[in-house]
């Protein structure tokens, strides 16, 4: 062991070039999982789109190469190729072998940018095994290959060409990512395609050839974000049956950097007749899944028109007055910003930061929609209507709503009566085991360490929330179990720091339907609870699938894959008794321990709010009075379905 008071220059470990990416790459993508592997498609995928919005391509292709490699093809003007001032190399070698290198830092390059760091390339690149880059520029075609961040050739010319555009090909390093470098068909399509709205003539295409049949699609929307709000409608029965849109641009001096700010802003929303709302905002075409700026502007703004419409057509009764529950219930809206130079808090870009855009957002939404109305009575009266009954709604549910803000889990009303709860007070020490069914309970009960782990058994699947008002939903006893046991309550009431346990953790069966049941869990939390997702609070259990046993050998598999390894490695030439794992209630207390339950040996994934938003949007697609989209669903996914339990 090293002793700790001999603390000298020689223990300062200097990181050169990409080494930092591939020491700690979740700083730089957010993990090594599932979600950071497609981060680095999103990366070079951005890129692209930068071109369009600086108006140079129209055009962009991606596929899925067998292997697992990755191709994006975009008719930009090519990465530059001259040699770099300082670097004293070819300028795509620099963008890819150093960090904060790009064309994105007010050097003219771009205006408008989703990749602001300058780390987007070289972070792809570090993280490949393998990767090539093809530029097409000035009748030229050149091309460089790169392992692991270096350059393995020098760029050279390989022929002549007429187009222009840039092919970046890569292939993810196994040994970063562990878990596998297989990427998900579904999540690169429904991203892509949500950039084809988002980029009005931007025509998008993904081909995956890794296996037959080959899939192929492609996106193009003339009509961008009103398009979108009209996917997102399909099958609703709306109120306004045009969308609403509006758009504009400002143009401000930050005087505190000397800098001139463009920004501009498309806004489409459109009311239906539910209950449950779909505000996404977008920065440069970044997601912003926790909002920022930009949605707290549309807020203010949307709050204060609607009442103020309200009160000058004396539609109100005594002191009534909206707030954001209201104006937001059944409304699907899309926020996209535009801004040449954003602040977002973190890397990632979850949230704006852009102080200035909140007013501009404001000020463009309030004359926008004041427009609107004037313009359009009709559906400015059925759009009051209905945010006046959702009003109404809100008063009618708060007396049950205050129900469910108990002293005690075990209280008079009884929901929760089925709590088993932990001695400890303390919410960090705390969790919350959410289980599926009374059998599956009854070994959590019987297997959990009752200092810090609580159990409530759900009985079945809980109301599907996208389908339900407030009144109905506070009528669910399961419902009411969970809002209970949490302790934040839900809605305007919630309050992050009543939380009783700083781990809720879903653990259903590894079938079709403790699938469904964590969908229908992680909507309700997204939905009413938001702020313990953002907290991290939300996890899945992740139960084996497969007891493995011979003799006194007992080992568990929690994949196929992972049973197929065990075999061949462990029991080669023999046969042992294989058990597949239809329940947990199948498990006896102490294997349920070991497994799912044990802190030291069980796997836990934190749910984030983009795991919610994926949940929340496959919900909507296969629970939706629209048939297409299930249709849609059931044909390309039917073909990869195993284990099915039926």
């Amino acid at each position: 062991m090293t002793n700790s008071s001999n603390y000298n220059a020689s223990q300062i470990q200097v990181l050169e070039g990409l080494e930092a990416v591939r020491k700690r790459p979740g700083m730089y993508i957010g993990s090594t999982g599932e979600s950071g592997l497609h981060h680095l498609v999103w990366e070079i995928v951005d890129n692209a789109v930068d071109e369009a919005l600086a108006g140079f391509c129209d055009t962009i292709e991606v596929k899925i190469l067998e292997g697992n490699i990755v191709s994006v093809t975009d008719n930009g003007r090519g990465i530059p190729v001259d040699m770099h001032p300082v670097t004293k190399k070819p300028a795509v070698e620099t963008i890819l072998t150093v960090l904060h290198a790009g064309g994105k830092f007010g050097g003219g390059g771009y205006k408008v940018s989703g990749g602001l760091h300058g780390v987007g390339s070289s972070v792809v690149n570090a993280l490949s095994d393998y990767l090539k880059v093809i530029i097409c520029k000035e009748g030229k075609i050149y091309e460089q290959e790169y392992s692991c961040g270096h350059p393995k050739t020098q760029l050279i010319v390989t022929g002549d060409t007429n187009a222009s555009g840039t092919t970046v090909i890569f292939r993810a390093d196994k040994h970063i990512f562990t878990e596998s470098i297989a990427y998900d068909y579904l999540i690169l399509r429904d991203r892509l395609k949500q950039l084809a709205f988002l980029n009005k003539g931007l025509k998008i295409s993904i081909e995956d050839l890794r296996e037959e049949p080959k899939r192929k699609e492609e996106f193009f929307y003339e009509g961008g974000i009103i398009e979108y709000v009209k996917f997102l409608s399909k099958g609703k029965e709306v109120i306004n049956n045009e969308v609403i849109y509006i758009d504009d641009n400002r143009t401000i001096v930050d005087k505190e950097n000397n800098e001139e700010l463009n920004i501009a802003l498309e806004i489409a929303m459109q009311y239906n007749k539910e209950y449950t709302d779909k505000v996404y905002a977008f920065t440069n075409n970044i997601f912003n899944e926790n909002g920022g700026t930009h949605e707290q502007g549309f807020r203010t703004a949307l709050i204060r028109t609607l009442n103020n419409f309200a009160k000058d057509k004396n539609l109100f009764k005594k002191e009534e007055s909206l707030n954001i529950e209201d104006v937001k219930e059944g409304l699907i809206c899309i926020i996209s910003c535009k801004h040449s130079n954003p602040q977002f808090e973190g890397q990632t870009k979850g949230k704006l930061g852009s102080p200035e855009v909140k007013k501009i957002t404001d000020a463009i939404l309030s004359e926008g929609l004041e427009k609107y109305f004037l313009e359009h009575p009709t559906d400015a009266k059925s759009i009051i209507e209905k945010v006046i009954s959702a009003s109404h709604a809100r008063e009618a549910a708060r007396k049950a709503r205050d129900m469910t803000r108990r002293k005690s889990p075990l209280d008079s009303l009884g929901f929760a009566s089925k709590l088993a709860d932990c001695r400890t007070k303390d919410p960090v020490r705390s969790e919350l085991y959410i289980v599926e069914g009374d059998s599956a309970g009854g070994s959590a009960k019987s297997g959990r360490e009752s200092e810090f782990q609580a159990i409530l058994p759900l009985r079945g699947k809980i109301l599907n929330v996208e389908k339900a008002n407030l009144n109905r939903i506070l009528g669910n006893k399961e419902i009411i179990s969970m809002i209970q046991a949490v302790g934040t309550g839900i809605g305007e009431q919630f309050n992050i720091k009543d939380a009783r346990y700083h781990k809720v953790i879903i653990m259903t069966d590894a079938d079709v339907d403790g699938a469904h049941i964590r969908i229908l869990l992680l909507t309700f939390f997204f939905r009413f609870m938001r702020p313990i997702i953002e907290n991290g609070y939300v996890y899945i259990a992740q139960p084996p699938l497969y007891k493995i046993s011979q003799g006194k050998k007992l080992i568990y598999a929690y994949s196929d894959s992972e049973l197929e390894k065990i075999l061949n490695e462990q029991f080669e030439g023999t046969k042992p008794s294989i058990q597949r794992y239809k329940g947990l209630g199948e498990m006896n207390a102490d294997q349920l321990w070991d497994t799912t339950m044990d802190p030291q040996f069980r796997t836990l994934i934190k749910v984030t709010i983009e795991d919610a938003y994926e949940a929340d949007q496959t919900l909507d697609r296969l629970m939706g009075d629209d048939v297409e989209p299930r249709r849609e669903f059931i044909e390309q996914n039917a073909r990869y379905v195993q284990n099915l339990d039926i």
